[in-house]
């Protein structure tokens, strides 16, 4: 029988799970990435890991997401983990767009989305005693410091023709930005601890980083900025705490979120919807910049395998361009997203199978 899962791992961790198998204990990092709809295709593989992989042994995780990744924890982070993430799934597949719809007309939509789905809840998202939520957003620099029918366009295609020089010149056009929970920062290097950096950004790479404490005031803003794509939805002006400017997508920088985990102290467990990491949104068509090196050391990659993906309707997860290829026709849309997330239920079923017995998926490296 075909593998329903391919599951990757770094030096480290592939040694680890060679000699003691995936212990619930060990995972101290989840990330979730940027990706829209794709993350609809892995909606059961998160109810396993939230419902009932990761409650079998307590302990503080940090969950750092960008964009849908970002909303996908947040639902993890409330008391009925299972019911939110169902619910949070059920909300995008019930999204609909009218020909033409505007990036205003989209971002009210997200905003009433988020609004329906954690407004409310913030305190409780915050307070989780496991938990810690950390949301990815980019600000922007030079030409992107204001969201016009004139700068956005500009700035995104000199920041695309800088990036496509080299990653580290997209530093000039965006910062990095993570909204970090209230109690502890994300164990990211340089810091090399848990508290969260004060005063001038940092660098781990070619892009300032900030740290903005999360609470119940600017929770939606950040992960509505964390999900604003440029030119589909409107960027976020001046969030609340953060540094006055206009925020968006998290994934232009950290796609993939290819950062140094060297803090965590365990294993990085990364549910995926590819089995592979790229860096940021400008290099997908990149085959040269997927991420390698030692940032990749603990991580444990979980992603469908080719034989499961090609079982799905039209042989994919769902995709963001299906609101264009199904235009007119959102009763088709929803109903393959609604297949594809029932079918995940198998990669759920299949990750809970190689915890307990790590010989029924192959270990392949990172």
């Amino acid at each position: 029988m075909s593998p329903v899962l391919t599951i990757r791992a770094g030096p480290r961790a592939l040694e680890r799970l060679r000699s003691e198998g995936l212990d619930p204990a060990a995972v101290a990092v989840i990330p979730g990435a940027a990706g829209g709809p794709k993350g609809l295709g892995i909606a059961g593989l998160d109810r396993a890991i939230f419902g009932e992989f990761l409650p079998s042994a307590p302990r503080v995780r940090h969950l750092i997401g960008a964009s849908i990744g970002a909303w996908r924890f947040a639902a993890a982070c409330c008391r009925d983990a299972t019911a939110r993430l169902t619910a949070f799934a059920d909300a995008y597949v019930l999204q609909t767009y009218p020909k033409g719809a505007n990036a205003s007309y989209v971002s009210a939509a997200a905003r009433d989305m988020l609004g329906a789905l954690f407004a409310g809840r913030e305190a409780e998202i915050l307070s989780h005693p496991h938990y810690r939520l950390h949301v990815l957003a980019v600000r922007g620099r030079w030409p992107l410091v204001r969201d016009s029918s004139f700068h956005t366009p500009f700035g995104f295609a000199l920041a695309a023709l800088a990036n496509a020089a080299g990653r580290r010149h997209l530093a000039r056009f965006i910062e990095r930005t993570i909204f970090v929970d209230p109690r502890e920062g994300p164990p990211l290097a340089p810091e090399g601890t848990l508290e969260v950096p004060k005063g001038p950004p940092v660098r781990f790479d070619a892009f300032h980083t900030h740290y903005v404490t999360l609470d119940a005031s600017n929770l939606l803003a950040a992960l509505l900025a964390s999900a604003s794509i440029p030119l589909v939805l409107e960027g976020v002006r001046d969030i609340a705490s953060a540094p006055a400017g206009v925020y968006w997508d998290g994934g232009i920088v950290d796609y993939h979120l290819h950062l140094p985990y060297h803090g965590g102290g365990g294993i990085v467990l990364y549910p995926h919807f590819t089995d592979h990491v790229v860096p940021g949104w400008l290099d997908k068509a990149m085959p040269w910049r997927r991420a390698r090196g030692d940032w990749l050391q603990d991580v444990v990659l979980v992603s469908p395998s080719r034989e499961y993906l090609a079982s799905l309707p039209h042989g994919r997860l769902p995709d963001r361009r299906d609101f264009r290829r199904f235009l007119g026709d959102d009763a088709g849309r929803m109903a393959s997203w609604r297949r594809s997330i029932d079918e995940s239920a198998r990669l759920g079923e299949a990750f809970l199978r190689f915890a307990r017995d790590p010989s029924t998926v192959p270990l392949l490296p990172l």
